[in-house]
């Protein structure tokens, strides 16, 4: 009999609603696997065994009485450490926070609860979600499940090694400049970064900030819609309003979708016109998957929206929102180094920023907003580097050079998701391939609130090469 913790989240629902399974056993296998791989990845960092066996027998108890069953009745997950937990601690990374227990969750986690899930503990990130390398000074570096002692990528680094080690078959994250995607491309998994208030930003500092979005991560596309069909939907206190809820992301379950891409057009641009740098052995690997995107009946060329105004989006809009919650913070620790040195520079810069720096930065939104609107009344979806360099080593904080370019900010190797990230576009990152035994991820944009049709055409690429099913060897 298969293993539970082998089964994807479809799969795995469907075993637990007809009773083949029983939540006690799944999540008695969960917790067994977390035992096997985590002292070899150190993806989980708080673990609630006996709350999630309790929660178990609980959800077996109404199964057994007939009672009507959540969507998601049974699965267990662990969440991402800087997402709310009541009750259960929740640290983002930070020795600041190393005790913190709330007393609140997070509307996401909510939604994830109410629809049946088990909460099992939480999952490694960098400190205060801060980077695409997840490490921190409570639980230290998270390893690539392909080779531990390279990155797993971040901010949702924990998470997405938990989906690839087969300890859970969903996940949650959030993502600012990169943060489902960029560890859904090093660990072989999918990750969307949705339209803005797809997924409602709930509780927030600031209920205007649209740059971090809320989402999830899962091993195939069609597990990423189940996940996606109880978080998504509009919430009286999220202000962005999506046209996208939880119908659009079930039709995709009942449908089958198109058999291959034809008539669809695609952009390719590995640089995205604005001199994004990106490792050899990366652009090789793009231009080779938009040939199977070809093969597959899509029209392909070389094309990408006008994004020049794309980086001066997003770091005047990040360095805003992250002072917006972090300046008290770190103003009071500024030189007590409990605080690393990349997050005090960047909410520096969000303290400092000029009325004419924050015009200026709107101004380039209308204008970006423009330019994406025009290009996807051409094209259907735009592919792209998902991440420009390969893992690296865990002991690393970030890349010094990419091809020949010398970077100077922890932000810049991250640009072929931050750019992306200044649009309101939805962008997924699907499984490509392998490069010397390590995953290349292929990031899909789509037009803004087209996420549930990303979705169905990526499923075709997906189903077309299966990646996704070259599992690690731990």
């Amino acid at each position: 009999m298969t293993a539970p913790h082998q089964l994807g989240l479809v799969a795995l629902r469907d075993a637990l609603r007809s009773r083949e399974l029983s939540a006690r056993e799944v999540v008695e296998d969960h917790l067994a696997r977390i035992e096997q791989v985590n002292p070899v990845v150190n993806a989980v960092v708080t673990l609630e065994p006996e709350r999630a066996l309790a929660a178990a027998d609980e959800a077996d108890r109404r199964a057994a009485a007939g009672e009507e069953l959540p969507p998601l009745h049974g699965i267990p997950m662990t969440h991402k450490d800087t997402h709310a937990t009541a009750g259960i601690r929740t640290t983002m990374g930070s020795p600041l926070l190393a005790d913190n227990v709330p007393g609140h969750s997070d509307l996401v986690v909510e939604r994830l609860w109410d629809a049946g899930v088990i909460c099992t503990g939480k999952n490694n990130v960098p400190e205060f979600a801060a980077g695409s390398h997840t490490f921190n000074p409570v639980f230290g570096a998270t390893g690539n499940p392909y080779d531990p002692q390279r990155s797993a990528g971040g901010s949702s680094g924990g998470a997405a090694v938990a989906l690839a080690t087969r300890v859970q078959a969903l996940a949650d994250g959030s993502d600012m400049g990169g943060s489902l995607r960029n560890p859904a491309a090093w660990c072989n998994v999918v990750g969307l970064r949705p339209s803005p208030g797809v997924v409602p930003y709930v509780p927030a500092a600031n209920p205007d900030a649209w740059l971090s979005r809320n989402g999830l991560m899962a091993r195939t596309v069609d597990d990423l819609a189940l996940g996606m069909s109880v978080v998504a939907g509009p919430h009286p206190a999220g202000p962005l309003p999506s046209p996208l809820g939880s119908a659009a992301f079930l039709a995709l379950l009942d449908d089958t979708g198109p058999a291959d891409l034809t008539g669809v057009r695609v952009g390719v641009s590995v640089d995205l016109g604005v001199g994004v740098p990106v490792a050899p052995e990366v652009r090789r690997a793009v231009l080779q998957q938009a040939e199977v995107l070809a093969s597959l009946g899509a029209t392909v060329e070389e094309s990408a929206p006008r994004l020049q105004d794309a980086d001066e989006v997003f770091d005047v809009t990040r360095a805003f929102e992250l002072a917006t919650n972090l300046r008290r913070l770190v103003r009071d620790h500024t030189h007590d180094g409990l605080v690393k040195e990349d997050l005090l520079w960047n909410v520096r810069r969000g303290v400092e920023l000029t009325a004419e720096q924050l015009m200026s930065a709107a101004e380039a939104r209308g204008r970006l907003d423009a330019a994406v609107r025009e290009w996807f009344g051409t094209f259907d979806l735009l592919l792209t580097a998902t991440v420009q360099v390969m893992p690296f080593p865990t002991d690393e904080k970030w890349p010094q050079e990419i091809d020949g370019v010398k970077l100077e900010t922890y932000v810049e190797w991250m640009r072929s998701c931050s750019v992306i990230s200044a649009t309101r576009c939805p962008a997924l990152s699907v499984p490509g391939g392998f490069v010397d035994g390590l995953p290349v991820g292929l990031q899909l944009v789509a037009a803004p609130y087209a996420d549930d049709r990303l979705l169905r055409l990526a499923r075709v690429y997906e189903r077309a090469t299966r990646f996704g099913e070259t599992l690690p060897q731990l």
